[in-house]
């Protein structure tokens, strides 16, 4: 089904370009509400998922600064600061004063690094079942155009 049909719409879109940036803006909205229903059972949302798999994948053994969770999240550092005060509180993460002493360094707890055990493998296969549509040509091709969009975006148009 079309964007048109699909948002019942009784005019064409103004053009392709638009048909195409509506379509990215929608399909975000879709999955931002099926990862909210996803991840609802593991008493998570995306965001503190997200940042509890930088943390696995990326802390090492030290963790991750606030200020470069900020970077990869590409979400400024309040958000940041707030997100781990939930996740904190949940006893997912920790923070521990770095070398530096200006700042905290963040790190996934044992508590934390057993909720991932139980989500990643289940979303994994949510992975794959959502992406199963478009064949690997097609993956590769989206996160082309994805690429080249925010490349754009950064030039600031």
């Amino acid at each position: 089904m079309g964007l048109k049909e699909e948002l019942k719409l009784s005019k064409e879109l103004i053009s392709t370009e638009h048909e195409a940036l509506l379509g990215l803006y929608y399909t975000t909205i879709a999955l931002k509400k099926h990862a909210a229903e996803f991840f609802a059972p593991f008493g998570l949302t995306d965001v503190q998922f997200n940042l509890m798999m930088m943390l696995r994948h990326h802390g090492g053994t030290e963790g991750l600064s606030q200020a470069r969770l900020s970077e990869m999240m590409m979400v400024n550092r309040a958000n940041v600061t707030g997100l781990v005060d939930r996740l904190e509180k949940a006893g997912m993460v920790q923070r521990t004063a770095a070398a530096d002493r200006r700042y905290n360094m963040i790190q996934l707890t044992a508590k934390g690094a057993k909720l991932l055990e139980k989500a990643d493998p289940a979303y994994g296969v949510e992975v794959q079942k959502i992406m199963s549509v478009l064949s690997k040509a097609d993956q590769k091709a989206l996160i082309k155009a994805c690429n080249k969009i925010r490349e754009k975006l950064k030039d600031n148009c």
